[in-house]
């Protein structure tokens, strides 16, 4: 079975081609930030050189394209109207350029207390047109509990215009927590169109290379999805590099002890946490930016602090700077790095020799030291700061709800054991491992993690249902949909786990995805009876029901194939 994976990095791409679990030929190219598409085809044209397209049978690629557009902010503007209801004022949000807030009210059953104007939304739509926006998000309190407000919003505003593009929150984000929701809206509508034609573009290149496999893009919470289903929910894949490389690490060292994986590349370093061999999901939501997502993901952390950061003297201290200005000075950039350091301490081979230690005799001239002992005052000084922010990362998993059960469960405190180095890290692991106490890991085929754990990455699939016995309707979150109860007020727990497995299945279909129901994992069921005067009149019934994480076995670990480009360097 043979299958690609690609990780369109910021300053490296990757790619892999497995035969089953073994490696069978590994790429790594430069990325054009400006061209992602051209990153993405070169690696996958380098693998392809090697036993062409016949029989490959999935393509998986995971990509920054969402958090750079992002982060960078490279997207047309967004409006966002609230529905808010009674008892909650959204007035301080930033979640745009620009926020409307109408009247209307839903409440928490999904119940109508108070229907939307015409005329004030035809007012507020026509202020935005004159502002020049066409893109908006629509966004109701509880809409994901009835969503006929934010659909009759949509309903005035495509009459009006037609052309415009309204994302609804009840469509976009399926659980409760109204900001959050609103964020992602926002997200959502800000992206959607570049990540449909990026979308196209990848398609159309690979058909072009004569694969006719499937095509997948890894989510944050390390399941993928078919590549075309996605630009439904683009947010999804922000930090689907991070979680390529937790998948990775996994696959190449089957630990089932705690431990850090630290992925550095050339302009930030990317941190996720292994509890007990398996990762920490983050309760909440992926946090972007000043953005606080509904996204499911992975409880991964980017800093700052790459090989490519810049270095300078100031007062007579050496300061490492969180910018990138360019690629290492051994690589023909502007000034030193910790990747010149590095270079010249031999932790790698990247680059020209003469060119780092040049750089760092221009930083030890201000320091009054040598070229070596400026290189490992640098290297002292990335090991520092990566170990404060690992510590700081730690703590901050700590209080995610998902670790205290862990620790409830198992009677245990936790701390990391083993510091996993994948990407750019290797040159820096042992170090840091040492410092913290904990033994540094280099996976063989370390270097090409991401890509690696893109290929074996499995689809996943989620399904949040509420039902509410009493007024006999249920709600499927990640659908936006009410529906009524098939057994009314007789609705018990049983029915709706039942009910759950039905929509897991239907889910699944619509994505592309088969759903074996003896496999699937009840992540929550609580039942909460509805009493009136001495009586039961009615059941809540919360329940979520997944397929469960998994990666397609552990990869075999032979003689790393004869890549091309494939210094270690991110």
């Amino acid at each position: 079975m043979m299958k690609i994976g690609i990780d369109v990095g910021g300053t490296y791409t990757d790619a892999v081609l497995l035969d089953g679990s073994r490696l069978v030929e590994w790429a790594k190219t430069p990325t054009q930030p400006d061209n992602l598409l051209a990153s993405l085809t070169g690696a996958l044209d380098q693998i392809l050189q090697v036993k062409g397209a016949g029989g490959i049978t999935r393509v998986t690629i995971s990509t920054t394209i969402i958090t750079n557009l992002v982060v960078e902010e490279k997207y047309e503007p967004v409006a966002l109207i609230l529905i808010p209801g009674p008892g909650y004022n959204p007035k301080a949000w930033r979640l745009a350029p620009e926020t409307r807030i109408i009247k209307g009210a839903v409440d928490f059953r999904g119940k109508i207390i108070q229907e939307i104007i015409q005329d004030e939304v035809l007012t507020v739509i026509k202020d935005l047109a004159d502002k020049g926006f066409s893109k908006l998000a629509v966004v109701g309190k509880f809409s994901i509990r009835n969503p006929i407000l934010e659909e009759r919003v949509r309903e005035i505003i495509l009459g009006r215009y037609p052309d415009w593009e309204v994302e609804l929150g009840h469509t976009t984000a399926g659980h409760l927590n109204f900001p959050r929701r609103a964020a992602t809206t926002v997200l959502t509508a800000a992206t959607k169109a570049k990540y449909a034609r990026f979308v196209r573009q990848v398609e159309d290149a690979v058909r072009e290379r004569k694969i006719s496999a499937p095509i997948y893009v890894l989510k944050a919470d390390g399941g993928t999805v078919p590549l075309g289903k996605s630009v439904h929910h683009p947010v999804d894949t922000i930090f689907s590099g991070p979680a390529a490389s937790v998948l990775g690490a996994l696959a190449m060292t089957g630990e089932q002890e705690t431990g850090v994986v630290v992925d550095m590349g050339g302009t930030t370093t990317d941190l996720a946490l292994i509890l007990a061999g398996q990762p920490l999901v983050a309760s909440q939501g992926a946090p972007i930016g000043h953005y606080k997502t509904q996204v499911r993901a992975f409880a991964v952390t980017s800093v700052a602090l790459g090989g490519d950061s810049g270095l300078r003297v100031e007062d007579g201290q050496l300061k490492l700077d969180s910018r990138r200005y360019g690629p290492a000075a051994c690589l023909g950039g502007p000034g030193p790095t910790p990747t010149d350091a590095f270079r010249v301490l031999a932790l790698t081979d990247i680059g020209d020799l003469s060119l780092a230690r040049g750089s760092m005799a221009e930083l030890g001239a201000g320091l009054g030291l040598t070229p070596e002992e400026a290189a490992e005052e640098v290297a002292q000084l990335v090991t520092s700061r990566m170990v404060e922010v690992i510590e700081e990362m730690f703590r901050v998993w700590q209080e995610e709800p998902a670790y205290r059960l862990w620790e409830i469960l198992h009677k245990a405190v936790e701390r990391p054991r083993n510091i996993i180095g994948v990407g750019g890290a290797a040159v820096i692991v042992d170090r840091v491992a040492k410092a913290m106490g904990c033994t540094g890991f280099l996976p063989l085929h370390g270097r090409v993690a991401n890509a690696v754990g893109a290929a074996l990455a499995q689809p996943s699939v989620v399904v949040t249902l509420r039902a509410d016995s009493q007024r006999g309707f249920y709600n499927i979150e990640e659908e936006g949909i009410q529906l009524p109860l098939p057994e009314g007020r007789d609705f018990k727990l049983a029915d709706g786990v039942k009910l759950a497995e039905e929509w897991l299945k239907k889910r699944g279909q619509a994505l592309g995805v088969e759903v074996a129901l003896e496999e699937r994992e009840v992540v929550r069921q609580e039942v909460f009876n509805l009493v009136r005067g001495h009586g039961t009149v009615g059941r809540i019934i919360d329940i979520i029901i997944q397929t469960p994480w998994k990666i397609e076995g552990l990869l075999e670990q032979q003689t790393m194939a004869a890549g091309r480009g494939g210094e270690n360097h991110e």
